[in-house]
C-alpha cells in the first residue's frame, strides 16, 4: 500500500514538473509548513497591494483620458481662431485698402472743389463766396460752406457729394479694420491660453499615470517573485518528502541484484550538456566530495548536499541553468535525461538505483566519474563519497546524460 502511495506521488509531481516554468530557489532542507505558510502570506499580502495600484492606476487613466479630451478640443480651438484670425487679417488689409481709396476719393474731392472755386474766381464769380471757399477752418467747414454756394452749379453739388460719400466710407472701413483686428487678437490670446493650461494639466496627469505604472510593474514583479518562492518551496518539500520515503524503503528492501534488467525504461530523446559541461560538473562534485561536506536531506550546497542536491548543484556550477535544467528528485532525473547503456557511460553522466527496478522506485542518484567509479551524496551516516558503481545494489540498467 505504501509503494503505490508513493509510486501516485512521483507520478503526479513528474507531471506537475514537466509543466511548471518556476525555477527552484535555494532553500533550507525539506521545507517546512511554517515556511510554506508565510510564503502563501507574503504572495496574499503582494496580490492586495497589486490589486490596489492597479485600482490607482486605472484611476489615473481616467482623468488622463479626460484630460486628453479637453486637450484636444482647446488646441481644436486654436486652430479654428488661428483660421479665423487668418480671415480676419485679410477682412482687415482690405478694410484698410478701402480705407486707403476712400481717403484718396477725400482728397480727390477736396482737389476738385479747389479747382472749382478757382474756376468760378476767374470766370468772375462772386469773390466773397470764393473767399469763404478758400479761407474755410478745414474739410468740415468748408463742406458746410459750400453747401449754402448755390452759384457753383450741378458740378458744385457732385463735388461736394463725393467728398462727403467718400470720408464716410473712410471712417467705416477704418473702424471696422480695427474692431476686427482687436476682437481677434483677444480671442486668441484666450484660446491659446486655454490649450496651454489644458496641455500642462495633461502632461502633469501622464506623469503621473508614468509613475503609478511603473510602481505597478514593480508590484506585480514582486508578486510573482513571492508566487515562485511559494510554489518551489511546495515543490522542494514534496520532492524531499519522496525522495526521503523512497531512501527509508531501500533501507529495509532486500535488494539481490547489481543491475535491474531493461522493461522498457524512455527518456529524452536529446542531451542538454556539452562534454565540456559533463567535465566542470565532475569536477564540480570532486570537489565537493574531498571536501568531506556532509549531507543533509533536500541540501543543494554549498555547504551540504544530498544525493539530488549534488547532482543538480554541480550541473548548474558548469553553466546549465533554468529552464533547461531544474531541481528534481532521482526518479525524475531518470525521466528527463538521455537514456546511456551502462557499458557506455562517459563521466558527467548520472546514475541511478532502485529497490524495485522501476522508475518510481528509484531512491538513489550519483555522478558517473569514470573507470567504473562514482561521486556520490550517499546518506547522513556516510557522506559524500567515492565509491564504485557496484557498491550499492539496484542500478538502474541506463546511466542518464544530461
Amino acid at each position: 500500500m505504501r509503494s503505490s502511495r508513493v509510486r501516485i506521488i512521483a507520478l503526479s509531481l513528474s507531471s506537475l514538473l514537466v509543466l511548471s516554468l518556476t525555477p527552484a530557489l535555494a532553500n533550507p532542507p525539506k521545507p517546512t509548513i511554517a515556511q510554506i505558510e508565510a510564503a502563501k502570506k507574503a504572495e496574499a499580502e503582494k496580490k492586495k497591494a497589486a490589486d490596489a495600484a492597479a485600482a490607482r492606476l486605472n484611476k489615473a487613466n481616467l482623468t488622463l483620458r479626460q484630460l486628453t479630451a479637453v486637450a484636444t478640443k482647446a488646441r481644436q480651438k486654436y486652430e479654428a481662431a488661428k483660421r479665423e484670425l487668418a480671415v480676419a487679417v485679410k477682412e482687415a488689409q482690405a478694410a484698410a485698402a478701402a480705407y486707403n481709396a476712400a481717403v484718396s476719393e477725400v482728397k480727390a474731392a477736396h482737389d476738385a472743389i479747389g479747382r472749382l472755386a478757382a474756376n468760378a474766381y476767374i470766370m468772375g464769380g462772386g469773390f466773397t463766396d470764393l473767399d469763404a471757399l478758400l479761407h474755410s477752418d478745414g474739410p468740415q467747414d468748408l463742406m458746410d460752406r459750400l453747401s449754402t454756394l448755390n452759384n457753383l452749379g450741378e458740378q458744385n453739388t457732385t463735388a461736394l457729394f463725393r467728398f462727403k460719400a467718400a470720408e464716410q466710407v473712410a471712417k467705416e472701413a477704418k473702424k471696422a479694420a480695427d474692431a476686427a483686428k482687436l476682437a481677434q487678437e483677444v480671442a486668441t490670446k484666450k484660446v491659446e491660453a486655454t490649450k496651454i493650461e489644458a496641455d500642462a494639466a495633461r502632461s502633469a496627469q501622464q506623469k503621473e499615470v508614468d509613475k503609478l505604472q511603473k510602481i505597478q510593474d514593480q508590484i506585480l514583479k514582486e508578486l510573482l517573485a513571492a508566487r515562485k518562492t511559494r510554489v518551489t518551496l511546495e515543490q522542494q518539500r514534496q520532492l524531499a518528502l519522496l525522495e526521503e520515503a523512497n531512501a527509508n524503503i531501500a533501507d529495509n528492501t532486500a535488494i539481490y541484484t547489481k543491475i535491474w534488467p531493461d522493461i522498457g525504461f524512455k527518456g529524452r530523446s536529446t542531451s542538454r550538456s556539452t562534454p565540456e559541461m559533463r567535465a566542470k560538473a565532475v569536477e564540480f562534485a570532486k570537489k565537493q566530495v574531498l571536501a568531506r561536506k556532509p549531507y543533509v536531506w533536500g541540501s543543494e550546497g554549498p555547504s551540504t548536499f544530498d544525493c539530488s542536491g549534488l547532482v543538480y548543484a554541480a550541473y548548474r556550477s558548469a553553466g546549465l541553468g533554468w529552464p533547461n535544467w531544474d531541481r528534481l528528485n532521482s526518479s525524475l532525473y531518470f525521466s528527463f535525461t538521455k537514456h546511456v547503456p551502462i557499458s557506455q557511460l562517459e563521466p558527467g553522466d548520472l546514475l541511478f538505483y532502485s529497490y524495485k527496478g522501476t522508475v518510481n522506485s528509484i531512491h538513489h542518484i550519483s555522478i558517473y566519474a569514470g573507470n567504473g567509479m562514482m561521486w556520490e551524496a550517499n546518506s547522513k551516516g556516510k557522506g559524500l563519497l567515492f565509491s564504485n558503481i557496484y557498491s550499492i545494489k539496484g542500478l538502474m540498467p541506463y546511466g542518464g546524460r544530461v
